[in-house]
């Protein structure tokens, strides 16, 4: 029994490991000019896997055609989430799942520990589907020969899956001023990153099964994200984001800025180059890539959840309550342990990973010589650890030492929530005793 109570902390481990494995050896044999390297295959195949974009080679000319179809299972497996297929493989396989396996899956996907698991799985996969079919078809229909049936369905996989891999050389800097694909892709996109809690409940309420109230965390999820997508369109725009083309029509620079607010949280499709972006939009954009989706969804990020729960925290600190409170609701203790564990943990991950690429790339070069590299290894850091994928061009400058950093980096962004949330209801043990508290001066 106790070595059962440690399967679901060790199966999305274990899963994720053996997929990229896998996906590198297929990679490898795939290339275009046979000569991809055994690094560049795993680092391709991490990113594709943990839907986060970032690229060593080229995504178009890189891959025969075999490997673009390895990179999209890659992406539509990442994208549902290593928990999802665990308990997917459960499910089929007939197996009885424990209350433990079944608890630690209600918090990771549904925030919901009554969910019936066979009719959740069976919806989620009639949702994804059906999303990303309607969206290769409209990529197709409305791209005037631009997408090829395969590309069309390739696209609409990425943007769902928030993986940010494109087939096209300049990413989707083509489509900057057509509108109709423009939101397509931001409909796929947010979809994607608003999780499967309330993609379940849209689902539900058109197919009658109205509930008298929105639960609690949809209701959240849906106006954090809300206010994020509107709030940060607002600034990209008011900071001029397109420096280059500041003469264009104010539609179009709106509609590239929205686009960035919606992209720039969870996936890596671009419409401009970011080296063209000023410093004010790139700091936006990473506080954009921090805050990431929602729980139980394709993005990365801390979540919109947990940002609105630190927000609730700092605001009850400021006002002396006791009580967190959002929207009416007060905190639980272990809701707000958790909050700060990921924030914290979040920040100190990011530090010592951008220390570590500071030493492998930075060589002993003055500050003189790299002027800038220090700001373009954070962006890289943050973008992999919440898995968005957009670059201000260093990927492709890391080392073998770096890539393997990204990489973990990618890994950790993925799989760590999950991971972290599974590991707490399986090793967690009440402490019975309590010691002394003392005053500390701080601040």
């Amino acid at each position: 029994m106790a070595k059962r109570s440690y399967l679901p902390f060790v199966l999305p481990l274990l899963v994720f490991v053996m997929t990229i494995l896998i996906g590198t050896v297929l990679l490898h044999e795939t290339s275009a000019d046979g000569k991809l390297s055994w690094i560049d295959a795993m680092f391709t195949a991490t990113s594709a896997l943990c839907v986060t974009g970032l690229g060593v080679v080229s995504w178009e000319t890189g891959f025969s055609r075999e490997g673009h179809w390895i990179i999209l299972c890659l992406m539509q497996l990442g994208g549902l989430g290593v928990m999802t297929y665990s308990t997917l493989a459960f499910y089929l396989w007939r197996k009885k799942v424990s209350l433990t396996d079944r608890l630690a899956v209600g918090a990771a996907l549904l925030h919901d520990n009554t969910f019936h698991l066979g009719m959740f799985l069976q919806r989620l996969l009639v949702i994804v589907l059906g999303l990303e079919t309607v969206g290769a078809v409209l990529l197709y229909v409305l791209g005037n020969g631009r997408f090829s049936p395969f590309t069309a369905v390739f696209h609409a996989v990425s943007a769902f899956c928030n993986a940010g891999i494109s087939l096209f050389p300049d990413s989707l800097m083509q489509f900057r001023t057509d509108t109709g694909i423009t939101c397509i892709f931001m409909g796929l996109i947010l979809a994607g990153a608003l999780g499967f809690s309330v993609l379940d409940e849209g689902f539900l309420w058109l197919r009658g099964y109205r509930r008298k109230r929105m639960r609690y965390s949809v209701r959240i999820v849906l106006e954090t994200s809300f206010w994020l997508v509107l709030g940060g369109a607002v600034a990209l725009y008011g900071v001029n984001l397109i420096v280059v083309a500041s003469g264009e029509e104010i539609s179009t620079s709106f509609l590239t800025s929205l686009f960035f607010s919606v992209s720039a949280r969870t996936t890596g499709f671009s419409t401009i180059r970011l080296e063209e972006m000023t410093n004010m939009s790139l700091l936006i954009l990473l506080f954009l890539m921090f805050v990431g989706g929602a729980p139980g969804s394709c993005a990365g990020g801390i979540k919109v959840t947990t940002f609105r729960g630190f927000l609730a925290f700092l605001a009850a600190q400021f006002r002396g309550r006791e009580q967190v409170v959002m929207n009416g609701r007060a905190l639980g203790q272990k809701t707000i342990h958790k909050v700060l564990m990921l924030v914290s943990g979040s920040v100190l991950l990011i530090f010592l990973a951008t220390f570590a690429l500071t030493l492998t790339e930075g060589k002993n070069l003055s500050q003189f010589e790299v002027r800038g590299q220090l700001v373009e290894i954070f962006f890289e850091v943050v973008s992999a650890f919440t898995t968005v994928g957009l670059s201000v061009g260093f990927t492709a400058k890391l080392t073998t030492a770096g890539k393997g950093i990204i990489m973990f980096i990618m890994f950790v962004g993925r799989v760590g929530p999950v991971w972290v949330l599974t590991a707490m209801h399986n090793i967690r043990s009440d402490v019975r005793y309590q010691v002394p508290e003392v005053d500390l001066p701080v601040g």
